[in-house]
This record gives C-alpha cells, structure tokens and sequence, in this order.
C-alpha cells in the first residue's frame, strides 16, 4: 500500500483503515459495515500484491460523522486545542 498522506490524519477523528482479506467480496463487506456506521471514503475495487495471498483495500473514515441512528454516540468528541496537544 501505498504510503499514509498527513492529511487524511491531521485532525482527530480521521482513521486510514488498510484491510487485509482473503476475497474481494469480505474486503468490500467490511468496507461496507464501516461506511454504515461513519462517513467513509471507500475504495471501489481491491488491489492483489503480486506473489502476496488475498487482496488489499484502504478507505478513509472521519469517526466525527456517524451515519447510522444508532452511531451517533459513537462519534468522537470534539477535542479542544489545549487537549490535542
């Protein structure tokens, strides 16, 4: 995979999740149940390492925005400056 870009990190909350699966339709399912519960930028298609078992996907998450009725206390609180740093 390709390495983390700062931004898609730079505030509390953002989550890169890179998923290791043994098929395409597990790596999209998981994809799946993740971008029900918070706003996700998902992958469309999964990516095969040459020579390396089962298939890779990344999607981005912004666990501030919670999706579904039941998520909502999921979401993170906001964190102050002071706190953050």
């Amino acid at each position: 995979m390709d390495p983390i870009n700062e931004a898609h990190v730079r505030e509390p909350g953002l989550v890169v999740v890179d998923v290791a699966a043994a098929d395409d339709a597990t790596a999209l399912s998981f994809q799946q149940l993740l971008a029900e519960r918070w706003a996700t930028a998902t992958a469309e298609t999964t990516t095969r390492d040459a020579g390396e078992p089962g298939v890779r996907l990344r999607c981005y998450l912004d666990l501030r925005q919670p999706i579904s009725q039941a998520a909502p206390d999921e979401a993170l609180p906001p964190v102050s400056a002071a706190a953050s740093q």
